[in-house]
């Protein structure tokens, strides 16, 4: 059954548009947690696969990949090369990827999106669910789709979509639910997402935990990676 679509939702306003101008002050906070991420609880060996957000390099993946390679996992970027933004092919190409990986290891795998990063591994989990351990997503538009983002009107146009349209579509996949652990990570600050579309009210397990931080550093702050990493080790994410 379809829930009643939610009405709370808006763009981000100019003032946190401009706030993404101090996504480097974000980065000043890695001396004072570098010994708790040192620290944090060791991982098991599963295998992670890191998906950057819009427009963005699989190099912007890579910090945490590596982080948690440090920590013992098998941590890896998408292999997909730049996220162009086209959701559905992107989550086939990328599903049967998955399930190729899940069988040849003979385990389900973990998922990490950053912003449309996240829609595509929540699509991927939906899909091809048994290829899917977990999904942990970092300000990512799950309410609307496109239409509650600072670059909302300029996707529209480039896909010729209708905002208002697509919002039911993307409202009646998310009803669907999905039946992995989920960890919703957004930010009030976040300038390019806004934050009340970034919340997961779906799903029942879904965690929501709120950071503060820029859109552009959610996927570099020591904050998420210590909730990343706690929460792959089945701990309170903070």
């Amino acid at each position: 059954m379809v829930q009643d679509l939610p009405k709370d939702c808006e763009a981000p306003s100019l003032l946190s548009n401009l706030r993404e101008f101090g996504t480097p002050l974000e980065f000043l906070k890695f001396p004072f947690m570098t010994p708790s991420l040192a620290t944090a609880p060791r991982g098991d060996g599963r295998k992670i696969v890191l998906l950057p957000g819009f427009t963005a390099p699989e190099l912007s993946m890579q910090p945490l990949a590596l982080y948690l390679r440090y920590l013992g996992y098998d941590a890896s970027t998408w292999g997909m090369g730049i996220n162009g933004g086209e959701v559905d092919p992107l989550t086939g190409e990328f599903g049967r990827n998955i399930v190729d990986m899940a069988t040849r290891r003979n385990e389900p795998v973990t998922l990490i999106g950053w912003s449309l990063g996240g829609v595509i591994a929540r699509e991927t989990a939906r899909l091809f669910s048994e290829s899917v351990r977990e999904v942990i997503t970092m300000g990512t538009p799950i309410i609307g789709g496109p239409k509650y983002t600072a670059v909302g009107k300029l996707y529209a146009m480039r896909e010729g979509l209708d905002l208002d349209e697509f919002e039911l579509e993307v409202h009646a996949r998310n009803s669907i639910g999905l039946s992995q652990p989920l960890t919703v990570i957004y930010s009030k600050s976040d300038g390019i997402v806004g934050w009340q579309a970034a919340r997961d009210v779906y799903n029942k397990q879904a965690r929501n935990v709120v950071v503060r931080s820029t859109h552009f550093a959610l996927g570099a702050s020591p904050t998420v990676w210590k909730i990343v990493a706690r929460t792959l080790a089945g701990k309170a994410p903070i």
